[in-house]
């Protein structure tokens, strides 16, 4: 079974940071791509980041220059550097990872959420 567990939210001033975590656990074989989604009230789920199992990276348009995704394959944890904050940026965010497990020798694949942290933006 595998877990991903996001920590590093809370409330923070327009214009300030906070680096979300979040690491995923259980019977890995390895992790492939990872992201950071993110979902304000009323609105629907939308992605912020992701980073491929080659550290390839994109953003939506409205993070750019502002967001860093990063990974720590040993730590199987991936990151989002977020800066510059805006009263927008407030959502509940959920880490999301294809993760590959191990059954009967088959290696297999499989999308993973986590429970999600709240992001507040407020002065």
């Amino acid at each position: 079974q595998v877990q991903l567990v996001e920590s590093g939210g809370g409330l923070v001033q327009p214009g300030g940071s906070l680096r979300l975590s979040c690491a995923a656990s259980g019977s890995i074989f390895g992790l492939n791509a990872m992201g950071w989604y993110r979902q304000a009230p009323g609105k629907e789920r939308e992605l912020v980041a992701a980073i491929t199992g080659g550290d390839s990276t994109n953003y939506a348009d409205s993070v750019k220059g502002r967001f860093t995704i990063s990974r720590d394959n040993a730590k199987n944890t991936v990151y989002l550097q977020m800066n510059k904050l805006k009263p927008e940026d407030t959502a509940v965010y959920y880490c999301n990872a294809n993760v590959r497990y191990s059954i009967a020798s088959v290696i297999r694949a499989n999308d993973y959420w986590g429970q999600g942290t709240q992001v507040t933006v407020s002065s």
